[in-house]
């Protein structure tokens, strides 16, 4: 949590809009939660189906409410410059590798930055090599993404001083 909250702190000292998932749970939540605190602009984007589920953020700015997860991401992708990725669940993999194969088939070329905190995500990049070592994935989707220990190194690659 802390480290979500630093990140999107950092983010509103930087001058730089955060576009998330508009839910106010979990990690997802922590960083609007660092971002608005630091009087950051925060974009929302959330299907209709998950506003209770989530908890949606009802202290956004803007919202962007959409059908389908499939909007959603779709959204995010057109709003967003970069993505950075931290601990998560089914729904941070599933984004994740969307976001990661969209990349690796050419539909954008924007930065992806996965914060490894407290080697939450060893075993992602293991999986990633064994499937390089298997031959089912070549060795350039290794440097699709980069993996950093901290916040201020995922920032730090992004170009976004603080």
């Amino acid at each position: 949590m802390q480290s979500a909250r630093e990140l999107g702190a950092a983010l509103a000292r930087a001058n730089v809009t955060l576009v998330f998932g508009a839910g106010g749970i979990g990690l997802m939540g922590a960083v609007a939660e660092g971002a608005l605190a630091g009087d950051g602009h925060v974009v929302g984007v959330i299907p209709e189906s998950l506003l209770k589920r989530e908890s949606g953020n009802g202290n956004l700015p803007e919202v962007h409410v959409v059908d389908t997860m499939h909007e959603r991401k779709a959204k995010m992708h057109e709003l967003a410059d970069a993505f950075v990725v931290l601990p998560g669940g089914l729904g941070t993999y599933e984004e994740f590798f969307e976001i990661l194969t969209w990349r690796q088939l050419g539909f954008h070329d924007k930065p992806i930055v996965v914060v490894d905190v407290a080697g939450y995500f060893a075993a992602l990049r293991q999986i990633v090599r064994h499937g390089v070592s298997q031959g089912f994935l070549g060795p350039a989707d290794e440097d699709l993404f980069v993996v950093v220990d901290t916040i201020d190194a995922a920032l730090e690659f992004l170009g976004i001083a603080c």
